[in-house]
């Protein structure tokens, strides 16, 4: 039987998930190629020990293999389509409206996945340490989270509306 975790899933549009495919297929042929080209014509330079230039491919391979396996990641476990959403409860795909305690400031972003750039407004990543502490609450709740300084942080939920785009 096999088990399917909601929070493991990235909610996608078709275009963020047709270009993170399209940057993975990239990356995973002719971006090898190219820096397997590179790093082939550094060595030929001479001293390895010396050169610049292949240290640079080979960080540069570094990285691509690295965002190889994160794009992987992402698109394992990504849905295409809408998340379910249901008005005045935080989820992913919501434009979310929070006031911090002890602050008057009103703060509205976009509860998605950090991979759907291109969002006129902020985006915040569920699995981020406020997005995880707000999804699934509805509007007039409080949560509360911690702070990468150890502090703790509440918001009150003010507003959860679908997404509607830019």
């Amino acid at each position: 039987m096999t088990e399917t975790r909601a929070d493991n899933v990235t909610w996608l549009t078709q275009e963020a998930y047709d270009r993170l495919k399209a940057e993975l297929d990239h990356l995973s042929g002719p971006g090898r190629i190219e820096i397997a080209q590179r790093i082939e014509a550094a060595r030929e330079e001479g001293d390895l020990r010396e050169n610049g230039g292949y240290h640079a491919a080979k960080e540069e391979q570094g990285k691509i293999e690295a965002r190889i396996l994160q794009l992987q990641g992402i698109l394992e476990n990504a849905r295409v389509g809408e998340a379910p959403r249901t008005e005045g409860v935080v989820g992913p795909g919501m434009t979310v409206t929070v006031a911090f305690e002890g602050d008057d400031e009103e703060v509205t972003f976009l509860l998605a996945s950090r991979e759907e750039s291109g969002a006129p407004i902020d985006v915040y990543s569920p699995k981020s340490p406020l997005g995880a502490a707000i999804n699934g609450k509805k509007v007039g709740e409080k949560a509360t989270y911690t702070l990468p300084n150890g502090r703790s942080m509440t918001v009150e939920i003010l507003g959860a509306t679908a997404y509607q785009g830019s």
